[in-house]
């Protein structure tokens, strides 16, 4: 898989951002920027209801994330 670069606007006003709950399952949403100029849009559920277990996983995986 190609490298790119990821694209993480941060509103520090909102401590939910790049989260969103559908139907009670809190999810993650960034886009990764690739070489080509095509973007990728990544989702992925973080497997719970609560906001705060979501935030803390949200922040595990953007640390971690190696581009």
């Amino acid at each position: 898989m190609s490298t790119g670069t990821l694209s993480v606007r941060v509103n520090a006003k909102n401590p939910d951002h790049h989260l969103w709950n559908n139907h009670g399952t809190w999810w993650l949403h960034y886009t990764l920027h690739l070489p080509d100029y095509t973007k990728r849009r990544i989702r992925k559920s973080l497997g719970t209801n609560n906001v705060l277990e979501a935030r803390k996983r949200r922040d595990q995986i953007l640390d971690n994330i190696t581009v």
